[in-house]
């Protein structure tokens, strides 16, 4: 009899185990979340260099996506705190680039530059606030809050699509009401509410920055401003970039393979502009990159002015010595369309 109620006893508690086991488990999956990078008009003109949307709470062990929806290159980049910013074409020194990576602050990660159609996933393996940023642009931020899985998320994927929708929408409607198209697409200034820029000068791209609390974010035009330009043999036209984010070059002639740098045969002004001579629409001629001057912010030094000691350079000047139609375009972007030409009269 004792037997039968031992062996009743054992019985019941592997039952009882099974039982447990048998019950469904709560268990909160790791989920796998989507945002946009960038956005642009029908014509490519005016693009939006932001994170769509710049900001979302996610928790630990889940996943973004990041798809790149625009002709412009961006990278999606994620610095270890205090590390000093590099050069998109620099990166992140001992990352190995890939469609995706994990990351949790030790170790920075980044992708290389990349355009439409183009996606890049990162797990974030640790909790923690972690910048998002584009190497190939200032001031195009946002932010990553990572929590604990135990905590409630306050937003969900249908509320980050509506925000990025909204977002997109802001940024490419916030364009210079001084600026529209004429009937060739071209970009032209309505000069009714303000005063005409001195003659034989054209604008390189305009940009206008703004920010969410999740920070800046930027709407850039990328074309020149009236990019055809009537002039006399012996004049000289002047380029000056007024976007305070992105470079631009003006380029005659054969592409070089490098842009940053300009021609050897650019030479560099009294105060500070870079300039050239050309005698024939076969000459080739590179700006280098011509750039907005940089920001001041508290704590930092001061940022250099003239050329010759590192500072930015913010004009191109041309002179033209003989009759002819010389075409030019910008290298970073003649494929958004931003091309131009001068008409030099005798």
């Amino acid at each position: 009899m004792a037997f039968n109620s031992a062996r009743f006893s054992l019985t019941m508690r592997w039952m009882f185990v099974v039982a447990v086991l048998a019950v469904p488990q709560v268990v909160l999956a790791q989920a796998q979340w989507q945002a946009t990078v960038g956005a642009q008009s029908k014509d490519k003109g005016h693009q939006a260099l932001a994170f769509l949307p710049n900001e979302i709470w996610i928790h630990a062990g889940d996943s973004i996506t990041w798809t790149f929806v625009t002709d412009e290159i961006h990278t999606v980049s994620f610095l270890r705190p205090g590390q000093t910013r590099l050069p998109f074409q620099m990166g992140c020194p001992g990352f190995s680039l890939g469609g995706s990576a994990t990351f949790d602050g030790s170790t920075c990660v980044t992708t290389g530059p990349l355009v439409k159609e183009q996606t890049f996933t990162v797990t974030f393996l640790a909790t923690g606030n972690f910048k998002l940023v584009c190497l190939v642009h200032v001031d195009m931020t946002g932010v990553v809050h990572v929590l604990d899985r135990s905590a409630t998320l306050p937003h969900d994927q249908d509320f980050y699509d509506d925000q990025a929708a909204e977002e997109r929408h802001d940024l490419l409607s916030d364009t210079d009401k001084s600026i529209h198209h004429d009937h060739d697409g071209n970009h032209e200034r309505d000069d009714s509410d303000r005063t005409r820029s001195p003659e034989n000068q054209v604008t390189a791209g305009v940009a206008e920055i703004s920010a969410t609390a999740g920070g800046p974010q930027t709407v850039a035009l990328m074309r020149f401003v009236e990019p055809t330009t009537v002039i006399h043999a012996g004049e000289t036209v002047e380029w000056s970039n007024l976007g305070p984010v992105t470079a631009h070059t003006i380029t005659f002639g054969i592409e070089p393979a490098n842009p940053m740098p300009p021609s050897a045969n650019v030479t560099l002004d009294a105060d500070g502009a870079r300039h050239a001579v050309i005698d024939s629409p076969a000459d080739s001629v590179n700006s280098g990159f011509i750039t907005a001057a940089p920001q001041e912010r508290v704590g930092l030094p001061q940022s250099l002015l003239p050329p010759s000691l590192g500072g930015t350079v913010t004009r191109f000047r041309v002179t033209f010595t003989h009759p002819g139609v010389y075409p030019y375009i910008c290298a970073l972007h003649d494929d958004l369309g931003m091309k131009g030409k001068v008409i030099v009269l005798p």
